[in-house]
């Protein structure tokens, strides 16, 4: 088995998602693997990954919408306000997503459905550098 692992830098625009399928997918032709797994993690607590709609942006605009009533920023409930009015809601946003997933490698390439992107999603309001680490094993 072979094992090969990345790091990867992305400049977020502040809360937003921004896709990131094309470079994980170059990760992946890049390796010679043919059949494996492609695992992703974001080393943060207030942005995560998801696998969402890639074609049609209204997805990712109603999921912020639903978000926003689930967390809102400066809820008057929240203890942990010294980072500012969007850190707990960023922290309660990353907690019902995810940090990590795994996607399969078959026939050398990132085997995703027709409609699915990766998206790191940042859910703070200010840009951030995000960091993540791609394993590839196989």
């Amino acid at each position: 088995m072979s094992i090969k692992q990345h790091s990867l830098t992305i400049t977020t625009r502040g809360r937003s998602t921004t896709n990131i399928t094309h470079l994980i997918r170059e990760l992946v032709e890049q390796s010679d693997l043919t059949t494996g797994l492609c695992h992703v993690f974001i080393h943060h607590t207030s942005a995560s990954l998801i696998i969402t709609e890639n074609a049609d942006s209204d997805v990712r605009h109603d999921l912020e919408t639903i978000f926003k009533r689930l967390a809102p920023d400066a809820d008057p409930a929240y203890r942990h306000t010294i980072e500012g009015p969007d850190d707990m809601s960023a922290h309660i946003r990353t907690i019902l997503t995810q940090t990590e997933m795994t996607i399969p490698i078959t026939n050398g390439q990132l085997g995703l459905g027709l409609w699915q992107g990766v998206f790191l999603w940042e859910h703070r309001a200010h840009s951030y550098q995000r960091r993540l680490t791609v394993s590839l094993s196989g």
